[in-house]
């Protein structure tokens, strides 16, 4: 076996893909996700398995839901020093622009990695990300419905009141428990920090006429952006008052709540990380359990996401 000894290499990876053709990101046997078809490519280029060396795998910033697509999804690798160097061959080019061409000639069509380059010391894609930003695209107008946009948004039938749907959508912002938007996981809190959330009709741009969701948060638990659009869906078709998005949030209740919406108009748009120096205390700081109590405006409730 070679490369026993050699240190790691830890490398960040920018990529972006279109969610349509893969099971979701995480890696499942039997079904095509975006962290298997990576980390068998990176497999293929670095030759791993003639090297003897253990598969590659990959950490990313955010996973996301099938369907899910992603503009700016972030990630890291640690690869042997030897390998990186190795797959080099004889360009004259620095190994991680090396890579990053060779990536492109065995991923398919619908994932591409923008770059790759040597992450700095500390950097964690997951932990030491300081925020993730996502938009969510619908179009409410036939005259505006475009069939080669109907793989990243949604098409509403009915016309939608963006101001209601952005009124109600800023009184969710801030640090809560958001139990009644995120569908449960055992020992997993739903406490976040949601930055921005809020919803416009651009009037110009790749995005004009369309109603458009900007949501931030330092993470996101599952199913929660999708569970908010739901909604401010409901709002904006005026089925349910300005109100009622935070009488659900303060709820803390899924049952009978807000609908997920499909998944094909959210799109993770970027992930924002600190200043290099800071990298592993942010990392440090984010595997911190959050405390159920630590929320604005809200008591711990007994036996809540601990």
């Amino acid at each position: 076996m070679t490369g026993v000894d050699e240190p790691p290499v830890r490398l960040r990876l920018d990529l972006a893909y279109d969610g349509a053709g893969f099971a979701g990101w995480a890696r499942q046997p039997g079904l095509r996700t975006v962290q298997g078809v990576l980390e068998d490519a990176l497999a293929t280029v670095l030759r791993s398995g003639p090297r003897g060396e253990a598969p590659p795998r990959v950490t990313v910033a955010g996973r996301t839901d099938a369907g899910v697509h992603a503009r700016g999804q972030v990630a890291h690798v640690d690869v042997v020093a030897g390998a990186l160097a190795a797959a080099r061959g004889r360009s004259d080019r620095a190994d991680v622009d090396a890579l990053t061409t060779r990536l492109a000639g065995v991923l398919p069509a619908d994932l591409v990695v923008h770059a790759v380059t040597r992450a700095p010391a500390g950097f964690d894609a997951r932990f030491s990300a300081l925020r993730r930003r996502y938009a969510y695209r619908v179009c409410d107008a036939d005259a505006l419905r475009d069939p080669l946009r109907r793989g990243w948004v949604l098409g509403h039938r009915r016309p939608l009141d963006v101001a209601a749907m952005d009124a109600a959508a800023r009184t969710l912002v801030g640090r809560h428990d958001f139990a009644a938007y995120c569908k449960p996981r055992p020992d997993a809190t739903t406490i976040r920090t949601l930055e921005r959330f809020a919803w416009s009709r651009p009037a110009d741009g790749p995005d004009a006429g369309l109603v458009v969701a900007d949501v931030q948060a330092d993470a996101f638990c599952h199913s929660m952006v999708r569970a908010l659009v739901g909604a401010s869906l409901a709002v904006g078709e005026g089925r349910r008052p300005v109100t009622w998005p935070r009488e659900l949030l303060d709820g803390r209740r899924r049952e009978g709540g807000a609908t997920v919406v499909a998944p094909h108009g959210l799109t993770l748009e970027h992930v924002g990380y600190p200043s290099d120096d800071e990298l592993a205390l942010r990392a440090a700081q984010t595997r911190a359990r959050r405390a159920a109590d630590d929320v604005d405006g809200v008591r711990p409730v007994s036996g809540c996401c601990g």
